[in-house]
């Protein structure tokens, strides 16, 4: 990947880069005391619950064996406290939002906080087909919550996958999907090396510092590498928007119904491969 600093002064040209790569890695957005304040306060709650390996540092995250990591987004007791709010909701944030959009900024109130366990990671997808009901101007923004090598497993993006003309197919059927609405699981693929064989783009990555972001679009599509340690990866990917623009209904709200509606129909969702069969891609 191709860091943006050098264009933070320059929203214009800042912009051009997002529609240009689909994508803005930006390094020390955030400030590192407050992340590491958010993820002592995560593993101490990690500890409590029994996921963490004894004998090793706290701030090492060493996973118990057996141990399997969890999205905690719903969990507001650790997501809405002081200190991971200084990190997802900070004036920094919600300053270069405003900046970029040129416009006051609006975050969703329900926060995505993964424990990615050792030997996992997170398939190839769109984050359109679970959050699109509301503005067209979404991002979101992955920030991984200590220094993330290569090893640990970071987000790869697709680079090309927003805007190259092979993938317009599967913009137009995949990414024009709802969970919810359609009944059809969402991520695309869990083959990155098959994606770029059948429609060309490559795979980027990088390592992360704590305090670095990752900020791309709707049709950005990405996931992560495997985690080959024996540490959990902490993260979080955030969504911000214009406050002007309509909202997805499901991640606003004291309880954010999220994607409830869906599996309480008690129907089984369309496999990815059943539903690219029929799209054809």
């Amino acid at each position: 990947m191709r860091d943006a600093n050098e264009l933070l002064d320059n929203m214009p040209m800042l912009r051009m880069r997002m529609v240009e790569d689909g994508y803005l890695l930006l390094r020390g957005l955030r400030k590192r005391s407050n992340i590491e304040a958010a993820r002592r306060m995560i593993l101490e709650n990690m500890t409590k619950s029994d996921q963490l390996s004894e004998g090793h540092p706290l701030m090492d995250a060493v996973a118990k064996p057996g141990a399997k990591g969890v999205i905690l987004g719903g969990a507001k007791a650790l997501t809405h406290t002081p200190e991971f709010l200084s990190v997802v909701d900070s004036p920094e944030i919600m300053g270069f939002f405003g900046r970029f959009f040129n416009e006051p900024a609006l975050t969703f109130d329900y926060k995505w906080l993964r424990t990615v366990v050792p030997g996992d990671n997170t398939g190839a997808h769109y984050d359109v087909v679970y959050m699109g009901r509301g503005s067209e101007r979404l991002y979101t923004c992955w920030t991984p919550l200590s220094d993330v090598n290569l090893e640990q497993g970071p987000l790869a993006i697709l680079v090309g996958s927003h805007n190259l003309p092979s993938f317009k197919k599967i913009r137009d059927t995949y990414g024009r999907m709802d969970v919810d609405r359609d009944k059809v699981q969402g991520t695309f693929s869990n083959n990155p090396v098959e994606m770029c064989a059948r429609f060309g783009g490559r795979w980027a990555t990088t390592e992360f510092q704590m305090g670095d972001v990752l900020i791309f679009g709707m049709f950005t599509m990405h996931c992560s590498i495997n985690n080959q340690t024996n540490r959990f990866r902490i993260s979080c990917d955030t969504r911000y928007q214009p406050a002007a623009d309509s909202i997805d209904e499901r991640w606003m709200g004291k309880k954010p119904i999220m994607h409830s509606a869906n599996n309480s129909q008690g129907k089984r969702p369309k496999s990815m491969v059943e539903a690219r069969i029929e799209w054809g891609v």
